[in-house]
């Protein structure tokens, strides 16, 4: 497969991942009585993973994340050479997916231009600091890295890695969007925020540092445990 039409279906993965993910959070996760809430909008960005692994891993690989795609290249699974190609879709179909998402949102009454944007201090969910979320989104894109390298294994049940990964997203959610809204991914956190400004596009910095540290040391960890 040419390196364009996997960097296409790269920018299409990741455009249903905002989509999906950060949609359901400024459409569906605040309605009274009948909103997603948390639950669901961690089960949303985990679905999303699921259901373009199936569609275009077979393509790509279904990266859908700059960290992912850096993580790979630490634990010799991605080449460098490429990377170029696949960051630059995945921040396209993030922000495509942003701009839906606002064009869509601003139709409703009231609305006041949020996106789901990362953020730390006065933009986290619940305030916590900048250090409390940079030490969140290494540890989970950590762990998330470790996973996918895991999961992705050739000794790994076959087919099941989609679930695997699905499932770790939601959880990875499940714990951290009170803390940053949940990032572990620059192009999630870029989309939104470019189009909102203002302090979500002044924190983006660590949405890009933290996550791309934490996928190296979750690759490295998994080449240390799973080498002779």
């Amino acid at each position: 497969m040419s390196l364009s039409k996997r960097a296409l279906a790269e920018l299409i993965g990741t455009f249903w991942l905002v989509l999906g993910g950060c949609g359901s959070a400024v459409l569906a996760a605040g309605i009274p009585d009948l909103g997603l809430g948390y639950l669901g909008v961690s089960f949303a960005f985990g679905l999303t993973v699921v259901t373009m692994a199936y569609a275009i891993g077979h393509i790509s690989g279904c990266h859908l994340n700059p960290a992912i795609s850096i993580g790979l290249v630490a634990g010799g699974r991605f080449s460098a050479k490429e990377l170029p190609h696949y960051i630059i879709a995945q921040v396209l179909g993030a922000i495509l997916a942003a701009l839906l998402i606002h064009t869509i949102a601003s139709g409703m009454q009231g609305y006041t231009g949020g996106l789901a944007s990362n953020g730390f201090a006065e933009h986290s969910p619940h305030g916590y600091s900048m250090m409390a979320g940079l030490i969140t989104e290494i540890v989970m894109t950590a762990m998330f890295l470790f996973i996918i390298m895991g999961a992705t294994d050739k000794r790994a049940p076959a087919g099941l890695a989609p679930l695997a990964i699905g499932f770790t997203l939601v959880l990875i959610h499940l714990i951290s969007i009170p803390v940053t809204n949940t990032s572990v991914n620059p192009a999630r956190s870029t989309g939104p925020a470019l189009i909102e400004g203002g302090i979500a596009l002044q924190q983006l910095w660590l949405f890009w540092l933290a996550p791309i540290v934490g996928a190296v040391i979750g690759a490295l960890a998994y080449k240390c445990v799973s080498e002779d």
